[in-house]
């Protein structure tokens, strides 16, 4: 059974999330990849307000496609996460409540996660076009000049992730390949 997770993301609710649960987000998502990323540090690091609110936050590292005539999006999905594994712990820092992407984190992350409550979900790669169908509206609020990697504001409706790293460090790629190890026991 799918856990519905609905904007404000509430970092008392994400607690409640175990590596991997199947949730299903609706609100508002941010994008950002790792051009996009940089920018946003570098503006923290300078003393100037970022694109958006990072309190809270859930930010999709995806640069999607062109939006097909009446679509809100092309193709949407995720990129490998570690590209920002150097950004995302000041970012957790300063309150971001989750990240969507695919692959493994750094240890760094993970503790950052931990000590902040947040969590790390999988969007499924391959299904980008299936993504898409989740994605309400999509805007660009910032870095227009990236292109695909711009940030945008989405809105999204039953988004589908999985739970990888819960708020106290359980990795779901570990456990995972352990339980698959141990013959599903």
């Amino acid at each position: 059974m799918e856990k519905m997770l609905v904007y404000p993301y509430d970092k008392e609710k994400l607690k409640e999330l175990k590596a991997g649960d199947s949730v299903l987000i609706s609100g508002t998502v941010y994008t950002a990849r790792d051009a996009a990323h940089k920018r946003i540090v570098e503006m923290i690091e300078n003393g100037e307000k970022p694109p958006f609110e990072i309190e809270g936050s859930i930010i999709y590292y995806v640069g999607p496609t062109p939006a097909k005539p009446g679509k809100a999006i092309g193709s949407a999905g995720p990129t490998t996460s570690y590209r920002m594994d150097s950004y995302a712990p000041l970012l957790l820092d300063l309150g971001q409540a989750a990240m969507i992407g695919k692959g493994q984190r750094s240890e760094e992350v993970k503790a950052a996660a931990v000590r902040n409550g947040a969590v790390y979900l999988a969007a499924i790669g391959g299904a980008a076009a299936l993504i898409a169908k989740s994605v309400r509206s999509a805007e660009v609020i910032a870095f227009e000049d990236l292109g695909a990697e711009a940030v945008r504001k989405l809105e999204v409706e039953n988004f589908p992730a999985v739970v990888v790293i819960d708020a106290y460090g359980n990795d779901y790629y570990e456990s995972g390949r352990l339980q698959y190890k141990n013959g599903n026991k």
